[in-house]
């Protein structure tokens, strides 16, 4: 990578060349398991957008597309609170093989919510594929049928995740510098 760091990151986690051979090598998974089938890719905005774009690319089933936008509240101490739709579905996913695309899932609240959520609308199948796993901060359960990388108990940011809507547009993947996440 020739040109500087931004001023907020630290170091680079994953790059651009890595993350594309990621994405191909689950495309091709996604292919082989969703053979014969059309697959609906739901993505969670924002932050899913750039993940769920190469990834569409990489599947050679046929796709179709579909967003939820959410909004999750919480409360002082900062547990996890209240998830909600902020935009919903544009079309139903009754019958339909649904693949729910994050760009991370941590503490697996909103994901939980999510699924259960999704899981009333009678899927014919449901199945979550993430950008970025952060294993250590799992506070619930849930399942992650496909993921590209996990990651570490540090804030990142790149290829769709943000710092106060910031570094989305970076094509990598990089840590940020501490005194910016507190």
């Amino acid at each position: 990578m020739s040109a500087p760091l931004p001023s907020g990151i630290e170091r680079v986690l994953f790059t651009e060349e890595e993350i594309a051979l990621r994405i191909g090598e689950l495309g091709a998974r996604i292919s082989r398991d969703y053979a014969g089938k059309t697959v609906k890719l739901v993505g969670i905005l924002k932050g899913s957008i750039f993940f769920l774009t190469a990834l569409a690319r990489a599947i050679e089933v046929p796709v179709k597309m579909d967003f939820l936008g959410i909004s999750s509240f919480s409360n002082r101490s900062g547990a996890p609170g209240v998830v909600r739709i902020a935009k919903d579905l544009d079309d139903a996913i009754e019958g339909e093989d649904v693949l729910l695309v994050e760009d991370i899932v941590d503490t697996g609240f909103t994901l939980r919510y999510l699924l259960q959520n999704l899981a009333g609308r009678a899927p014919n199948s449901l199945a979550v594929c993430t950008f970025l796993d952060r294993t250590s901060r799992r506070i619930v359960q849930v399942p992650v049928d496909y993921r590209c990388f996990e990651i570490p108990d540090r804030f990142v940011v790149g290829f769709g995740l943000d710092f106060q809507q910031l570094y989305r547009n970076l094509g990598y993947v990089a840590v940020m510098k501490h005194e910016k996440t507190v």
